[in-house]
C-alpha cells in the first residue's frame, strides 16, 4: 500500500471515526503531547546542559534519574502523535515537517542508542560537581539538544510549512 492510499483508508476505519467524532479527543491529546515534550525536553534537557557545562555545581547521577521521566514524556507523545495521525492521516501524509520531524526522532533515537551503547553515560554519572564531561557526552548532548529542537520546530511548523490543517 502506498502513502498516498493510506490516509483514505485510515480515514474510513472506526479509530479515525472515533477520533473525528468526539470533538473533546484532540484538545485532549494537544495537551497531553505538550506535557509529554516538556517531561522529555525538561529532564533530558537538564543532563545535556549539564553535560555541556552548564550547573557545574551539580553532580549529574542525579540528573540522570530524570532522564526516566523524559521517556515517559516521549511515550506520551509517541501515544498522542499515533492519534493525531489516526484522526487526521491526510494532514500528515504528504507534509514535508512531518517527515522531516520523524527523521529528526529517528536520528535522536540513535543519538540515545550512542549514549547509552558506548558506555559513555557510565563516566557521566561519574561526574561530580565541578567535573566538566568527555568530549563525546558533550557532542551527544549537542546533537540532542539540536535534534529535540528541530523536533519541535517541525511540530510546529506542520501549519506552517506544511499542506496541512
Amino acid at each position: 500500500m502506498n502513502l498516498n492510499a493510506l490516509g483514505p483508508w485510515l480515514e474510513a476505519t472506526a479509530p479515525s471515526m472515533f477520533i473525528k467524532e468526539h470533538t473533546l479527543i484532540w484538545p485532549i491529546c494537544q495537551t497531553l503531547h505538550f506535557f509529554g515534550l516538556i517531561l522529555l525536553f525538561g529532564n533530558v534537557g537538564l543532563l545535556d546542559l549539564r553535560m555541556l557545562g552548564v550547573m557545574k555545581e551539580l553532580p549529574a547521577k542525579p540528573l540522570n534519574r530524570f532522564v526516566r521521566w523524559g521517556v515517559l514524556g516521549f511515550g506520551i507523545n509517541l501515544l498522542t502523535g499515533i492519534i493525531f495521525f489516526i484522526g487526521q492521516p491526510n494532514q500528515y501524509i504528504g507534509n514535508k515537517p512531518f517527515y522531516v520531524k520523524l527523521l529528526l526522532i529517528g536520528l535522536a533515537g540513535l543519538n540515545v542508542g550512542a549514549f547509552y551503547a558506548s558506555g559513555i553515560f557510565r563516566k557521566v554519572e561519574l561526574l561530580g560537581p565541578g567535573d566538566d564531561a568527555p568530549a563525546l557526552a558533550k557532542y551527544i548532548a549537542v546533537t540532542s539538544l539540536c535534534l529535540w529542537v528541530g523536533v519541535m520546530y517541525c511540530g510546529r511548523m506542520l501549519t506552517f510549512l506544511g499542506n496541512a490543517f
